[in-house]
């Protein structure tokens, strides 16, 4: 009878001490997730160059109005339409480079994008843009079939051709979308790249993310979410 007794007293202190170490690491996560909310930032940083060093500004500060903006360009989408900046104006915008005949990246590109269409289809402040690096092929009718293919939302993401120079130039000196740092590229080089890039409603830079990558993307969305209480 002792010997039972003895058990069961073994017993319950060991799940006693069981019990007492699952409440304590729950209290280390809880600790831990509050620790975290506690170091994000307050607003969201702004980049300017190819290494993608975050800038740390104050919005609608005479700083931030002077850092680099996307300029000008004028490019075509899937319905004929003139893309501008103007088409922009006041909304916040996801962008990425892809081309139609892409066997790769590019669906799982796409696949994301339409994640994101599907995050903010109600929400007429967030638009998407994706720009054709092989506009020679990709006309007008081709982007159109694309769009048809993938249920892609006219008016809601834009997908563009136009003139190759303008495109690529947009694409690693204005946005800054490759990775090769330190190697020199002319037109003849292809533009291919899985990132996507968050601009803001002056048309600042604001995230950098991997289009291929779940997390990433999810970081995207939250980001995005940030910046509309920010703006």
């Amino acid at each position: 009878m002792r010997l039972l007794l003895e058990a069961n007293s073994k017993r319950l202190v060991l799940i006693f001490l069981v019990i007492l170490f699952i409440c304590c690491k729950k209290e280390i996560k809880k600790e831990h997730i509050r620790t975290e909310e506690a170091s994000r930032v307050e607003n969201l940083p702004y980049y300017n160059e190819v290494t993608f060093t975050p800038n740390w500004l104050r919005p609608n500060s005479e700083e931030e109005r002077q850092f680099h903006k996307i300029p000008d360009f004028e490019l075509i989408n899937q319905l004929g339409d003139t893309i501008t900046p103007k088409t922009f104006d006041d909304k916040i915008y996801i962008t990425d480079f892809f081309f139609t005949s892409c066997p790769g990246i590019c669906l799982k590109m796409t696949g994301n994008m339409l994640k994101l269409q599907e995050e903010f289809e109600d929400d007429d402040d967030i638009l998407l843009l994706s720009h054709s690096v092989t506009p020679t092929i990709d006309s007008v009718a081709v982007l159109k079939k694309y769009a048809e293919r993938h249920d892609i939302i006219a008016n809601k993401w834009h997908l563009v051709t136009g003139d190759k120079t303008t495109i690529y130039k947009l694409g690693r000196e204005e946005y800054f979308v490759e990775n090769d740092l330190g190697i020199p590229k002319d037109i003849n080089d292809f533009l291919h790249t899985e990132n996507f890039l968050l601009i803001d409603k002056n048309k600042h830079i604001r995230g950098i993310y991997n289009g291929l990558n779940r997390a990433s993307v999810a970081q995207l969305i939250t980001d995005v979410k940030a910046l509309k209480e920010e703006l």
